[in-house]
């Protein structure tokens, strides 16, 4: 048997560049290398107690049968009066899907919407997962460029110029992954202005890093602008990023009862509910909300700080200054056509895997996120390891020459 068996679907599929490169790294740790991987979006806390004894509880209290499809009951009202509280959007609860974590959110609401054919605009950088989605949608990503000089956001009169007949969905983040950048809501009101003038244009707004803002203002959801903008979007969030539990894998959405019951159809059809014993546990995530974890979010804003601070002083890096998540996403370009020991480094791929060999150092890059200038850093880790882990990015750009 061989691959030729394999599907259109699965052979036109990309690998995931953050799992790849962090498998890569992986694979060296495993043969004795002391690889630094900064690879993956995984905060590096432990989940907070009073959620992981609600998990416990649950276990306890054998919630060990199928859930309903959607989420359990309280679990949505939880969900949507977080929605009310913190981001000023009122849904019902059954206007509400928990899902496998939020990329199956995101999956969810592509199979419900996209047909063959319909174009999906996406502001670059973007997250990786969205591109794959799209296409295993039939639909066609387009994509929104933007720069570290425009902070990596993009401007209402580029996504006027991006829309068509065919144009379906835009997707974007805010907090962004791959940038940390952040749409204000003056930025989010002309935005929805230009998307408003599209009849069934819809916004898939990603806010899985909600939490992590350093900014000083509160977060801003695009769906609690209007009445009409609310009709028009769907709001994806999760608790992987916020509260540190990214194994238990629960994301979920808040969208117009049609939207919802899609998801739920399709969802129907494939996983069923979301994990009963982690369900449990996000009902305490959520009910205690943001204030649960101020201390993971001023360590990151630390670690920002010091990450930034190291960046500055590389000669040939361009980087701005990320306002949430915990990502840095230099442009790197500088670098394209200088060498190392009779290696020329042509793109930043390749400048990944030679940081990767020579430096033991993972980062991803840009490429897979829509921005081939740039490569990824997380710095989900601890001071120490960040600092010996800039410490070898210099020292493998100062090498090229």
């Amino acid at each position: 048997m061989s691959e030729k068996h394999l599907s259109e679907r699965i052979l036109k599929m990309q690998v995931s560049a953050t799992i790849e490169m962090n498998a890569k790294s992986r694979d060296l740790k495993s043969k004795g290398f002391d690889v630094i991987s900064l690879s993956l979006g995984e905060p590096d806390f432990n989940t907070p107690d009073i959620i992981k004894n609600s998990a416990i509880n649950a276990v306890q209290e054998n919630f060990s049968k199928y859930p309903p499809i959607a989420g359990f009951q309280d679990l949505k009202k939880a969900i949507a009066d977080k929605f009310k509280k913190e981001n000023n959007i009122i849904y019902r609860d059954s206007e509400i899907v928990v899902s496998t974590g939020a990329k199956q959110s995101l999956a969810n609401v592509m199979l419900s919407l996209i047909n063959p054919g319909d174009e999906v605009l996406l502001p670059t950088p973007y997250w990786v997962s969205y591109v794959e989605q799209i296409k295993l949608a039939g639909g066609i990503p387009v994509e929104i460029p933007t720069s570290i000089e425009s902070d990596f956001k993009i401007t209402p009169s580029q996504l006027k110029e991006s829309i068509s007949e065919k144009s379906k969905i835009i997707v974007y983040s805010s907090p962004c992954n791959p940038s940390g950048s952040v749409y204000s809501e003056n930025e989010l009101r002309e935005l929805s202005k230009v998307i408003l003038s599209k009849e069934g244009l819809f916004i898939l707004a990603d806010e899985i890093y909600e939490y992590i803002n350093f900014t000083g203002e509160p977060h801003t959801s695009i769906a609690s602008l209007s009445k009409e903008i609310w009709s028009r979007t769907i709001t994806v969030n999760g608790i992987a990023k916020g509260f540190a539990m990214t194994g238990y894998r629960i994301g979920y959405i808040g969208a117009p009862q049609w939207i919802c019951d899609a998801c739920s159809k399709i969802q129907g059809q494939f996983t069923s509910g979301a994990n009963a014993i982690a369900q449990r546990a996000t009902i305490t995530a959520v009910e205690n909300g943001k204030e649960l974890v101020g201390y993971m979010v001023e360590a990151f804003e630390k670690r920002r700080n010091l990450v930034h601070s190291m960046l500055k002083e590389i000669q040939g890096l361009k980087v701005n200054f990320p306002e949430a998540a915990f990502y840095f996403f230099p442009d790197v370009s500088s670098y394209f056509g200088k060498s190392y020991n009779g290696q020329t480094i042509q793109n930043a791929k390749e400048l990944c895997m030679y940081i990767l060999n020579k430096e033991l150092l993972a980062v991803v890059p840009g490429e897979a996120f829509g921005s081939p200038n740039c490569i990824r850093i997380s710095y989900a880790t601890s001071e120490d390891v960040l600092k010996e882990a800039i410490g070898r990015l210099k020292k493998a750009l100062d090498r090229l020459n």
